[in-house]
């Protein structure tokens, strides 16, 4: 890990979930002028139409490689759901495996950049190997009140490993 930074990592393990949301689906060059803050502000104003919520206090943001070695990606704004009865017009639902994850938290004042190399750098230390099922190759669980538009924002950092 960085010495500038330190984030403090660790394996944990989370059961298969299904859930709701937006799908967006750009460039890395998109993101990064905005276009998944504009999804996640949506689901946001749109998260009481979803039934059956559960950790509604909790934004998921589920990355998975479009075509990999491509240029872009497949970005899920998303909320974990009891059940999938009534989906809302215009979203789209998700199963996700269970799965070990490296984790680590980004808190406001640090790098993001810095963050994810901390925890690439630590799965490595550790003798872990990422994991890719369908393709997901991490994903992020945000306060559901923070601004998706902040310069400085909060949230837990999860990648899927293999640990044997």
């Amino acid at each position: 890990m960085n010495i500038d930074q330190r984030n403090e990592a660790a394996v944990t393990r989370k059961p298969a979930f299904q859930a709701v949301g937006l799908k967006w689906e750009g460039t890395f060059a998109e993101a990064g002028a905005g276009g998944i803050r504009a999804v996640q502000r949506t689901l946001q104003e749109r998260l009481a139409e979803i039934p059956n919520a559960i950790h509604a206090d909790t934004l998921l943001g589920l990355s998975y490689h479009a075509a990999p070695g491509g240029e872009g990606f497949i970005h899920y704004a998303v909320v974990e759901v009891e059940r999938i009865e009534e989906v809302p017009e215009g979203m789209v639902t998700i199963s996700v495996p269970a799965l070990t994850y490296a984790a680590c938290s980004h808190r406001k004042g640090q790098s993001i950049d810095q963050s994810y190399n901390n925890i690439y750098a630590w799965i490595a230390e550790q003798g872990y190997s990422e994991y890719n099922p369908d393709h997901l190759t991490h994903f992020e669980q945000y306060p559901m009140s923070q601004d998706p538009y902040s310069d400085d924002p909060e949230f837990m950092i999860m990648i899927p490993v293999q640990t044997e």
